[in-house]
């Protein structure tokens, strides 16, 4: 699987790799995290009360900035480790990432603009915080699809992109109504139930047309999902995927009974599997995708800066990787729990 001349015994071999795992993981930490706060911001449309707005933003207030850290890290490593790949990557996705930052400038300035305005501008300040997460999370998932087909600029590769945008905006509710669904209570809670509900086609679609598009784009990655023994060794993962769906499904089905009943029990179990349903995802198109930054075209080793100047980098990740993990756990340890009523 290692390009001809590659040897992992030496820095110029294993550091790369190291850079991809952190970068990856950084991008991993990002969906999740952000992901969940992006969904509660999108949901805010749902939302009819201005009570139910209220602990909605409440739930991921302690949250939201600190998770677009890991954003920060993620394409940081990008520019700095693979300067060769993100000059490839940023310039065929300007259009997109430029809509992105846009989002997430909004969501910011919603955030601390609705926390400081009359109650009469809040709804204002919601529908924009609900339009940013809306253009984030789409934006994201144009810039996946156009990761798969290797940004190709044909019709058919666009139209695809869009699609994965409009799903990855349902993966990100349903990451959303679950942490609602943890984090709420009352009516506010059993809406999250249906909201999540809602949800569901459209993400089995989403990782249906990814899992469908990543091996057909390159022979490379065909070979490498369906291949022998590969097929087989391979089969738990999208078993497992479509395990944790039937597990959402059966969840949420059973939920508004128990809520009925003043039952929490397994409130936790939508948030967890979706979760995992993000987890074996990025596992399958890691797999597809590796050594590949650019489909065919740039591997870790071939965009990699110097060794030496990997070296260096390396001294600095491995002081601010653990400031980044310890203080995001510390933060969620805090504040876990049912969120309180907001107060400004």
């Amino acid at each position: 699987m290692l390009p001809n001349g590659i040897d992992m015994t030496t820095t110029a071999g294993w550091l790369p790799v190291v850079f991809a795992f952190v970068m990856a993981l950084s991008i991993l930490a990002y969906v999740i995290l952000d992901g969940y706060d992006l969904g509660v911001g999108i949901l805010l449309s749902k939302a009819d009360l201005l009570a139910d707005k209220d602990s909605m933003i409440a739930s991921i207030g302690p949250f939201w900035d600190a998770n677009e850290t890991w954003l920060v890290l993620g394409v940081g490593v990008l520019l700095i480790a693979f300067p060769a790949a993100h000059g490839v990557i940023l310039g065929a996705l300007y259009l997109p990432v430029a809509l992105m930052l846009i989002g997430l400038t909004l969501r910011g300035v919603a955030f601390d603009f609705r926390a400081k305005s009359q109650p009469q501008y809040r709804v204002l300040w919601d529908r924009v915080l609900c339009a940013g997460s809306f253009l984030a999370s789409w934006s994201q998932g144009f810039m996946l699809g156009n990761l798969i087909t290797g940004f190709s600029q044909s019709a058919a590769s666009i139209a695809f992109s869009a699609l994965i945008g409009v799903c990855l905006i349902f993966a990100y509710t349903l990451l959303g109504a679950g942490w609602l669904i943890m984090k709420s209570v009352g009516e506010l809670q059993l809406k999250a139930v249906a909201w999540a509900r809602a949800s569901l086609f459209w993400v089995a679609l989403g990782v249906l047309a990814i899992s469908l598009a990543t091996p057909w784009v390159s022979t490379q990655i065909f070979d490498k999902w369906f291949s022998f023994p590969n097929v087989l060794m391979l089969l738990p993962i999208p078993a497992m995927t479509l395990a944790m769906f039937g597990v959402i499904v059966r969840s949420l089905n059973r939920l508004p009974i128990r809520l009925a009943q003043a039952n929490s029990y397994g409130i936790a179990v939508p948030f967890t599997a979706t979760v995992g349903v993000f987890l074996l995802s990025f596992y399958g198109l890691a797999y597809s995708l590796f050594p590949w930054l650019v489909i065919d075209r740039l591997t870790i080793w071939t965009a990699a800066s110097s060794p030496e100047a990997l070296m260096v980098i390396l001294y600095g990740i491995v002081i601010v990787l653990p400031v980044i993990v310890g203080y995001t756990v510390y933060s969620y340890r805090v504040f876990w729990g049912k969120s309180s009523a907001l107060q400004y």
